[in-house]
């Protein structure tokens, strides 16, 4: 984006690999160690495809050519519960692709795109620094490369993601303390993929993508060429169940949910993959006095990240990076205004959705953890997370609910901004209360111990 915006941009990437020649051999034999969930589930949300059609429109249309899966949520439910179709329902369809492949196709636009160098296999080793922008405030004026190579620039973007050394490199300078926040999402993920067989599809979902049933929960992903994953995840703290790296286990479980085991129908083209110690992290560069440092911003990860159960990650951070661009324009010329610009408006605009996150997190931990002791899980921890859980229990009885929810796990509109609206929280109190919660059909706690533990000792 920076690059199309007139800047002379260098993208230092560590890892050496070059970009496959073609999507296939992304996701055979493309070496990425510095993405760890390369291979796990991925989704792009609403708000990802917005920022792409606008912002991108080849890669765009790479997307289509590569068969990425449209997901249409209004047009694969009944008339019924959509009612008739509205002109913003179209911003709520999402394209979505295998991590390798959306890497693959960035990658290659990369390598190709005017006033971008890209170097592979470059590490960073620290930050080079200039004339303060004002008062004690150190100015980063580019970066040093593990071979002693100095690079200077009026702007170093930090996109490291979540294992950023950034505020260790700030500290080195001198600068003030980096503001963070931490916890483990306290969560393990177990997941395949698929591949139809010939003449096969990607199974259709039978409703939410996302369905917690019980202490553990089922995430089922469309992909592109006709792929999808399953993914199961659970407490790190629950013992019994890390059997689910077991392929059996794995299987017998999805396969004794009635409105999951379907998405079994296909190829594997993955054994059952593992990730866990996913942190919740917020980082603010930004004190009571004013910036830690000019000349250096940290976008999506590298800034905050989240556990991947919401998907949000890259939607967010794309949409991070847009944002940058635009501040870029207004603000690159003055350092001091700069950094005071990006830090309000990461602050405004996006820390409520990291906090949104969290509270979702630790939300859906607190009733894994009360079920798997056989206690009653808790209640609301306020107000606003009840509405949210009474809100998605409500979507099939009313359209604009429906479309409020979907905005809503499509990133394009926080909990607070849905509620605000005239009449919403009423509705949602009125229809909450006609409408008791109905668990998800699947294994009770004893059924799901006696499946994972049967497969493993089979």
């Amino acid at each position: 984006m920076l690059a199309r915006d007139g800047h002379e941009v260098t993208l230092l990437e560590r890892d050496p690999a070059p970009v496959p020649e073609t999507l296939e051999e992304a996701w055979e034999v493309w070496d990425r160690g510095g993405v760890s969930q390369f291979r796990l589930a991925h989704f792009l949300h609403a708000r990802a495809s917005d920022v792409i059609a606008r912002e991108f429109p080849d890669i765009r249309e790479a997307m289509i050519a590569a068969e990425a899966a449209v997901v249409d949520n209004i047009a694969r439910l009944p008339d019924e519960i959509t009612g008739p179709r509205r002109p913003v329902d179209d911003r709520l369809v999402t394209l979505t692709a295998r991590r390798t492949t959306i890497e693959q196709i960035f990658g290659a636009t990369a390598d190709a795109e005017p006033q971008l160098e890209v170097r592979r296999g470059v590490a960073v080793d620290g930050l080079l620094t200039g004339p303060s922008a004002g008062g004690a405030v150190p100015h980063v004026a580019g970066v040093r490369l593990a071979g002693g190579e100095e690079l200077r620039a009026d702007l170093v973007v930090d996109a490291m993601g979540r294992r950023s050394p950034l505020p260790k490199w700030l500290e080195a300078l001198g600068c003030a303390p980096v503001a963070e926040e931490a916890e483990d999402s306290g969560f393990i993920y177990y997941g395949r993929f698929f591949r139809a067989a010939d003449g096969g599809s990607v199974p259709q979902p039978i409703g939410s993508m996302l369905a917690p049933i019980g202490s553990f929960s089922v995430l089922t992903l469309p992909s592109d060429q006709r792929t999808w994953s399953v993914t199961l995840f659970v407490s790190a703290g629950d013992q019994p169940l890390k059997a689910l790296r077991n392929v059996e286990a794995w299987t017998a479980l999805v396969d004794a949910c009635p409105l999951h085991a379907h998405w079994l129908d296909g190829e594997p083209i993955t054994d059952v993959m593992a990730m866990g110690g996913v942190l919740d992290r917020h980082r603010r560069f930004f004190t009571d006095d004013g910036p830690v440092a000019t000349g250096v911003a940290a976008v999506a990860d590298a800034w905050a990240c989240t556990n991947p159960s919401l998907g949000r990650g890259i939607s967010l951070g794309l949409w991070h990076a847009a944002r940058l661009r635009d501040v870029v324009r207004e603000e690159l010329d003055d350092p001091l205004e700069f950094a005071d610009a990006w830090d309000h408006m990461t602050e405004r605009e996006f820390a409520p959705w990291y906090r949104s996150t969290v509270a979702t997190d630790r939300a859906r931990l607190a009733e894994i953890e009360a079920l798997r002791n056989g206690l009653e899980p808790p209640g609301p921890a306020d107000f606003e997370s009840g509405l949210e859980a009474a809100l998605f229990r409500t979507l099939a009885y009313d359209p604009e609910l429906l479309r409020a929810g979907l905005e809503m796990t499509g990133c394009l509109a926080l909990p607070q901004e849905v509620f605000a609206r005239p009449g919403v929280v009423d509705k949602i109190v009125e229809l909450a209360e006609a409408h008791p919660p109905s668990p998800i059909p699947g294994p009770t706690r004893e059924e799901l111990l006696r499946l994972v533990a049967e497969p493993a000792g089979a």
